[in-house]
């Protein structure tokens, strides 16, 4: 048992500065008004808005210029995948957008696995794909279906595709309770999940991209379905 973290006024206000600032309410850049004008708007002390212009800064969203003020960041152009979970949180709109790049990657990933997958990793990951039938619940199964996922990034040799995988779990999770539709079933989840698989174990290049493609597809539907109902 642990104490659950309550939110600060800080939290809220970062909260608050980031929508605005991703759903154009502070164009990008533009600068926001003084320090004290914003904290009197918002009814906070100008150090807690210092502290919450220092978290949206690290986060790549804002810049102060010494002397002439805070600045939104060109944050599209500018930033890196690390924002995508953050802008995820405050504009569910870039879940499409992630959802093209996780087709895009998804089936080179399962390519190159298929390819270069050793005996070991081979195995491993048809254990990974029995956890997915153990697995009780659907959050259990949406995160045992992740780590399928995880080995076959790890399977292609290649740190990047580890990465990128990771960088888009991320992105999911502000919203993961709504994506957990297409996992609800175990046994489901596992057999949309085996032909992917049963094609890297044999290292069949054009087989395990077919299977991933069909598995993208038809999970990202099942959310995309769920999402819209929320």
């Amino acid at each position: 048992m642990r104490t659950l973290p309550r939110e600060t006024v800080v939290d809220t206000l970062e909260a608050q500065l980031c929508e605005e600032i991703v759903t154009g309410g502070h164009p990008v850049g533009s600068y926001l008004p003084p320090e004290r004008e914003l904290a009197e708007g918002y009814g906070v002390t100008r150090t807690t808005l210092k502290h919450a212009f220092a978290r949206l800064t690290q986060s790549g969203l804002l810049e102060t210029r010494h002397g002439i003020g805070t600045r939104v960041r060109d944050f599209v152009r500018l930033g890196g995948v690390d924002l995508l979970p953050l802008l995820v949180r405050h504009s569910p709109g870039w879940l499409r957008e992630i959802f093209e790049v996780r087709r895009g990657v998804g089936v080179l990933i399962a390519e190159q696995a298929a390819a270069r997958a050793t005996d070991a990793q081979r195995s491993e990951l048809r254990g990974l794909l029995e956890a997915v039938t153990a697995a009780e619940g659907g959050e259990a199964v949406q995160l045992a279906d992740m780590e399928v996922h995880r080995a076959l990034s790890r399977a292609t040799g290649n740190r990047v595709y580890v990465l990128l995988t990771n960088t888009l779990f991320n992105a999911y999770l502000p919203v993961r309770s709504h994506l957990v539709a297409p996992f609800a079933d175990p046994a489901a989840a596992r057999a949309r999940l085996e032909p992917i698989v049963a094609a890297v174990a044999a290292g069949d290049r054009h087989a395990a991209r077919a299977a991933a493609g069909e598995y993208l597809a038809a999970t990202e539907q099942i959310m995309l379905e769920r999402l819209g109902a929320a």
